[in-house]
Formats: C-alpha cells, structure tokens, sequence
C-alpha cells in the first residue's frame, strides 16, 4: 500500500430522537419528521474523527462520506466537509424508500462496491433506529472482516495492510488487529468530532446536489459549480450502483412492524412514599403500568 488511505465514512441524517415530545409521532405509528430537527447522527460524527485522525496521520489519504435519504440528506455531507472530509456520495432514489436495515445495507455495500475503499467507517447505530446492524450487514455483504464496538484506532501498518483497533465491550477493552480493506464501526465512547474549520466552511458552504442547484434556479449557483468541480455532490440512484430493484426499499425489508406505542415522560406531581411493603409494591405496579419498568 502507498503511504494513503481511502476511506469511506458511512453517515445518516436522523430526527433528533433525544428531545421527543408528544407531537413525535403520527397517529399511524410512524416518526412525525417535520416535528423533529435532522442532525448528523451523534455515533456517525465519532467514525468521522477517527477518519480525520488517519488523514491527520497520512495527509495524502481521502475521506468520502456515504449517506442515504432524500435531497436534503446532503447536509450532512456538507457538515462532514466543514469538519475536514474531501466530499461525499448522496445516494437518493424512490426505489430506496421503506428501507429496512437489510436493504439499507445492501444499497450501501453496492456503492461501496463502486468507490472500491481501502477502510470503511461507520456509526455504531443511528439514533432513530438503534438496531446497530447495518454496519455488520454491510461488512457480511461485502465480504469484509468487521471490528465493532470500536473507541480507537491505535495503529495502522500500511506495509503490512493491518490495523490495530482498540474496542470498548461490557466487560472490558480488547485490542485486535484486522486485515484491510474491512470494516469498523464505531461507540460513542470514542473520542468527539472537531468543531467546523472556518477555512473548510467558506471553501465548502456552495456545495450541492445536481438537485438542489436545479432548485435554487440559479445562474450564479450553476456557474460557479462548473468552475469549481470540488463543490459538485454527486447523486447516485439505483442504475448508477447496479442494485437489484427486488432487494432495494420496501420490497427488499422483510421487516414488519406490528405496532409502535408512543410513550412520553412527563414530571408530574410528587409522591411520598414510607418504606412499608404496601407502598413499594404499590410503587412498582404504578412505574409497571406507565411503562416506565418493565
């Protein structure tokens, strides 16, 4: 291996899942969006450091950031620029709408496919989901080895093509070695992303899609991406990553939902309770009932 990396930094927009209210949800069960602000997944902005570090350490390597969504899921390509990465892939198209971890996954390790990385870097889950599958699904796909649970990368061997990842488990800390390209996904125990470089910001701030410059219908905004390809987002659809429709959005998620409760903390009155068995029975059943236990 030359003395670089390429890196793929797997990111997702989610609502901000840490300040529900009762308005989060819609009366069928599903995430009321548009009560919620988007943010850069917490866990995915740790994956993002640990890529930084690496270019840190060997500054001719690349960090591309791959997220799935809507148009307006470019954001966090557009953040993770500010932050010190080189660009990103925004893969949108209808085909992928109703994804499942599973056929997230499969999206994601076609174009994976495509950008043919040395390292791939992830989240350890997204806040919206917190199932933690969908980086291991795409190291299985891909056919890659997989460190999870990842708080550090202590040491990267380019000669040899090995890296030392040191893993945060109940239990304890491992250290292991795996074999790249592979793939590691990351704790929020990990070090914190660092903050915006003005420099990146105003070097980055007219970044967009090919659809969001057709939006803003503007001349200036088309004008200035052609001149400067390094603002150019590309968008890839379903063709552009060779993926089978069957296994893409709804018809590729055998997940099924059966029902979703949506449950809100609330302070209420105070209570004073002895330490009689009466009244810490009583106590329990109360927290049972409300579902705060149990």
């Amino acid at each position: 291996m030359n003395e670089a990396l390429k890196i793929v930094v797997l990111a997702k927009q989610v609502p901000d899942t840490r300040n529900v209210g009762k308005d989060a949800m819609k009366a069928d069960g599903t995430v009321n969006r548009a009560a919620l602000p988007a943010i850069f997944n917490p866990e995915d902005l740790n994956a993002l450091e640990q890529a930084l570090r690496i270019k840190d350490r060997y500054p001719r390597s690349t960090i591309t950031i791959l997220t799935m969504g809507p148009f307006r899921a470019a954001e966090v390509i557009r953040e993770a620029m500010f932050r010190g990465a080189d660009g990103g892939v925004l893969l949108t198209d209808r085909k992928f709408a109703g994804a499942d971890t599973l056929a997230t996954s499969y999206t994601l390790a076609c174009a994976i496919q495509k950008m043919n990385p040395d390292l791939i870097i992830a989240g350890r889950q997204a806040i919206d989901g917190d199932t933690a599958q969908v980086g291991p699904q795409v190291a299985e796909k891909l056919g890659l080895p997989q460190v999870t649970y990842a708080e550090s990368i202590d040491a990267i061997d380019l000669q040899s093509g090995e890296i030392t990842v040191r893993r945060r488990l109940e239990r304890g800390i491992e250290t292991v070695v795996m074999k790249l390209p592979g793939v590691i996904t990351v704790n929020a125990s990990a070090p914190e992303c660092r903050p915006r470089n003005a420099k990146m910001v105003m070097k980055y701030k007219h970044a967009r899609t090919v659809s969001e410059v057709q939006q803003q219908q503007e001349d200036y905004y088309m004008a200035l991406h052609k001149e400067r390809c390094y603002l150019c987002i590309p968008e890839w659809g379903a063709a552009d990553v060779n993926a089978e429709e069957a296994s893409l959005g709804l018809n590729g998620s055998p997940t099924k939902v059966k029902k979703i409760e949506n449950i809100v903390f609330q302070t209420k009155e105070a209570k004073r309770l002895t330490g009689t068995d009466a009244d810490i029975e009583g106590l329990v059943k109360e927290l049972i009932s409300s579902h705060t236990i149990g």
